[in-house]
């Protein structure tokens, strides 16, 4: 029973107001920074780094904030690739081999977004 209240107290912090609203800011400056062609995920964690420290984060918030700027800028990498031709960073590649072709087209929405993909 122990291991499911260490489990609940995850959750619970991880579900918090506050943590929620880091992950949603780190997803949206990630973005920002992985769009931006040259700099990739690790680029922008090292560039948002003295921020954690100037807002004076403790470790699970800062914990947050860096992984979700690393998964925004993953995404945000995929904005250059395919609508520029121009890879952010490795794993965006192979994304300019298909999404720039079809960003010609006119179908660069079925590779930016999977609603839009459940659409067409």
């Amino acid at each position: 029973m122990d291991m499911l209240a260490n489990l609940a107290l995850g959750f619970s912090i991880a579900l918090s107001p506050y943590t929620l609203m880091l992950a949603i800011i780190g997803c949206f400056l990630g973005t920002i920074i992985g769009a931006l062609p040259g700099l990739g995920p690790s680029n922008g964690v090292a560039i948002l780094i003295p921020l954690t420290f100037t807002l004076g984060l403790d470790a699970t918030a800062a914990l947050v904030l860096m992984t979700s700027v690393y998964y925004g800028a993953m995404y945000g990498g995929r904005i250059s690739s395919i609508l520029l031709n121009i890879p952010g960073d490795e794993p965006a590649l192979m994304t300019t081999l298909d999404g720039y072709p079809m960003a010609k087209q006119g179908r660069a929405g079925v590779l930016s977004s999977f609603p839009a993909s459940l659409l067409s």
